[in-house]
């Protein structure tokens, strides 16, 4: 027996080595037909080198094979789907090595060089937070998650690769992560889509933001996704003969063009198909858009790239009826993410609407590889700054001075990542993009960080508007500025913009520093002029006796003149000292502040054995397990659960808006969860209602309610113009009382939709 087992794992040994050695011969075969220039030996350095450091270590990937196919699928990604170069690849090769083996920084900086080091230094996760990782507080510090992504993009200000080699790597462990346990395929597909696929899309990766969104909607929706899979293997064959009769004309009058193109059907990606018909509200047979069509051209002679496009559009108008409101002009005003097309939307040979994407071959590349195809015609000098670059001097300017908590400083990078964008003008007419729903004041500090803390408002159209006034594209903005002006909290209220925030969130750290230490020069002025020698504890007490938990809070409050002190402080030390329960409130602000400190020896928690589902038994319901409020869960939903402050379990629907803020923050308090049989247990449930008024509605509403087997709380129904909305709040054992309701309601006549709400 024993002999076949040497057999075995030999014979694999020998299989798996094939398999690498075939990637790594494709992987420079695609190196070798780019345009970079061939460093083989340097990349066969790195590949030999991350191959032997981590056989070393004996490590395998959750399938069972050696190590180094992960850095190497990395690397492939790097180079074929991204198209970078040998630093990039080297970087793939490496990004574990430092993390993963005994090897350092240093080492790589002298066995390679110093920009590789950088990268890998960037790409090394931050490890020396073993101390945190028991702690029951869920604050800034125990973010580990938050604080490695935010250690990235504070390197992506001396080097864009590390991002993107980042997203190659996570794009592998997407492609992979069947073999991981439930709770970290909740984790890292939520992370995914919270950080990486919006970073990928800002980048201008878009179909490397497809997959990720895919794959992570996959492990988030798994019978969402399949559903949709299905349908659309259903249709494909009247997709392909549509195509075929759409494009059958169109031939013939782009031949007339004398252009060289292709012309292919793209398919909209799952999750973009999931994602509308939750936003529009309808089926899947009612979005028209599924399906689109996409021209590439290669431009002759010196004909421009933009007129070409046009003329495209006028050969297919001429065929086509075009829809009035469905054009979209990328070509002359590239997106934030580089990204150039013209989008127009035609009524196909069957009636049916179709959407077209013009482009050139060169803006096809910048589409598939982003940030690196811009770059390699930035440097051949065929195009001017884009908003990429515009968008990557923001986030600079971000990082170089980030606000000091991890996790809001993580929700400000993320406010711009996923925006669509208005385009406005200065009074001289130069055009500005700000993410759509940016107002008055984003605008100001779009300008300039001075205008922006001195604005006092602004003239929109030639018309005075406040500073939270909302922008539209085409509107013309004047800043009214003045000297005397400065930014106050509630600004934070009224902008959009990673930028305006960050700027006015420093200018109040600031502020409040200032404050702090010009407060306590008073205090200590004070005391010194009634000759009290100034302490800790006379400080405490000064700062009770006001109202404030911390003496910052209490010099703060005495700078704004929010406290008024006594020129002899000796009376308020005299009532202090009169005042029997004074003591008592001393040690209870103590307490409270010690423990909102981290401790030396974090009390020991729960142990949760996450290699199998945590069980929701019923005797445990409300003990040691809640249902979350945001999204009211009930038994038969698809769950997971988080392990809250107290060491409580809060059960969360899949399909909770906070879950991906949880996943990709807070990944070590995911569990993968299994409902148990529930016998008396009743869970709250809310359904919505609406349709056309009209005589016997709510009599027929309230017969279906009175057969069903729900405890009914409240029924609330307003009409308004022949159309009615109602909600219906109830107490159900399970997901199956909510569906037979919605089904009962269903069938009444005038009802048009009924819908889970979830609140």
């Amino acid at each position: 027996m024993k002999n076949m087992t040497d057999e075995y794992m030999e014979e694999k040994r020998k299989m798996d080595e094939l398999e690498i050695q075939k990637g790594f011969e494709t992987l420079m075969t695609e190196y070798l037909h780019s345009n970079h220039r061939r460093k083989v030996a340097k990349i066969t350095k790195a590949f030999t080198f991350a191959k032997k450091a981590h056989e070393d270590t004996g490590a395998l990937r959750k399938d069972g094979k050696p190590y180094i196919t992960h850095p190497l699928a990395v690397a492939r990604i790097v180079c074929g789907e991204m198209g970078l170069g040998s630093t990039s690849i080297c970087s793939a090769f490496l990004h574990d090595v430092v993390e993963d083996t005994d090897y350092t920084v240093e080492d790589v900086e002298n066995l390679f060089n110093p920009k590789i080091a950088q990268i890998v230094d960037g790409l090394t996760k931050i490890t020396n937070r073993e101390q945190n990782t028991n702690q029951s507080a869920i604050t800034d510090r125990d973010s580990e998650q938050a604080e490695n992504f935010r250690k990235i993009l504070l390197t992506m200000g001396n080097d864009i690769r590390v991002v993107l080699v980042k997203i190659a790597d996570r794009l592998h462990n997407m492609r992979t992560l069947d073999f991981m346990r439930l709770d970290k395929q909740f984790t890292i597909s939520g992370e995914t889509m919270y950080i990486y696929a919006p970073l990928a899309h800002r980048l201008g990766l878009f179909s490397i933001k497809s997959e990720l969104e895919d794959l992570s909607f996959k492990y988030e929706y798994p019978t969402e996704y399949q559903m949709i899979n299905d349908k659309l293997k259903e249709t494909e064959e009247n997709r392909r003969k549509l195509f075929e009769d759409f494009a059958k004309p169109l031939r013939k009058r782009l031949q007339q063009l004398e252009l060289t193109y292709e012309m292919k059907a793209r398919i909209k990606s799952v999750y973009s198909i999931w994602n509308k018909m939750k936003t529009k509200g309808v089926a899947f047979e009612d979005i028209y858009d599924i399906f689109a069509i996409r021209i590439i051209f290669e431009p002759t002679g010196n004909v421009d790239e933009k007129n070409l496009c046009w003329d495209i559009y006028t050969a297919i108008t001429n065929i086509y009826q075009r829809h009035p409101d469905r054009l979209r002009d990328w070509v002359s005003q590239p997106k934030a993410n580089g990204y150039q097309a013209l989008h127009l939307t035609v009524m196909g040979p069957n009636g049916q609407w179709i959407e077209i994407q013009i482009r050139s071959k060169r803006m096809n590349e910048i589409d598939e590889h982003g940030f690196a195809a811009h770059w390699k015609y930035k440097k051949e000098n065929i195009e001017e700054d884009t908003e990429l670059d515009k968008w990557l001097e923001t986030i600079t300017e971000i990082l170089e001075n980030p606000n000091p908590n991890t996790l809001d400083f993580l929700d400000t990078i993320k406010m711009n990542l996923f925006s669509s964008e208005i385009f406005v003008f200065t009074p001289k007419g130069d055009e500005k993009t700000l993410p759509k729903g940016a107002t008055a004041l984003d605008f100001a500090y779009s300008l300039h960080t001075g205008i922006g803390n001195s604005c006092i408002g602004a003239k929109v159209n030639h018309k005075l508007v406040p500073l939270s006034h909302p922008l539209s594209t085409g509107d013309q903005v004047e800043i009214l500025t003045s000297k005397s002006q400065k930014p106050a909290v509630e600004w934070l209220n009224f902008v959009t913009t990673a930028r305006a925030r960050t700027r006015i969130e420093a200018v109040l750290r600031r502020e409040r520093k200032d404050f702090i230490s010009a407060g306590k020069k008073k205090v200590l002025a004070v005391l010194h002029k009634s000759e009290l020698e100034p302490n800790h504890t006379l400080l405490d007490k000064l700062a009770v006796y006001y109202g404030f938990s911390t003496r910052e809070d209490f010099y703060y409050a005495v700078e704004k003149g929010d406290v008024v002190l006594p020129e002899n402080i000796n009376k308020v030390l005299k009532d202090i000292k009169g005042n029997p329960f004074f003591g008592i409130l001393i040690k209870a602000f103590k307490a409270f502040r010690k423990k909102q400190e981290p401790q030396a020896t974090p009390k020991p928690k729960p142990e949760f054995d996450k290699s199998k589902p945590y069980e929701l038994r019923e005797e445990e319901l409300g003990r040691n397990y809640i249902v979350a409020d945001c999204c009211k869960p009930v038994l038969g939903d698809e769950v997971f659960g988080f392990i809250n402050t107290d060491d409580t379990v809060i059960v969360h629907k899949r399909s909770c808006d906070m879950a991906r803020s949880l996943k990709a923050n807070f990944g070590n308090r995911i569990l993968s969860v299994v409902w148990s049989k529930h016998n008396t247990s009743s869970f709250e449930a809310t359904l919505q209602v609406t349709g056309i008024d009209g005589i016997g509605v709510l009599s027929d509403i309230s017969q279906t309610i009175s057969k069903s087997n729900v405890n009914i709380q409240k029924l609330v129904i307003e009409a308004n113009a022949g159309v009615f909305d109602g909600k219906i709040f109830m107490q159900v054992h399970d997901v199956e009382d909510i569906q037979e309701m919605s089904a009962g309601l269903s069938k009444i006549q005038n009802i048009k939709t009924v819908s889970r709400v979830l609140e």
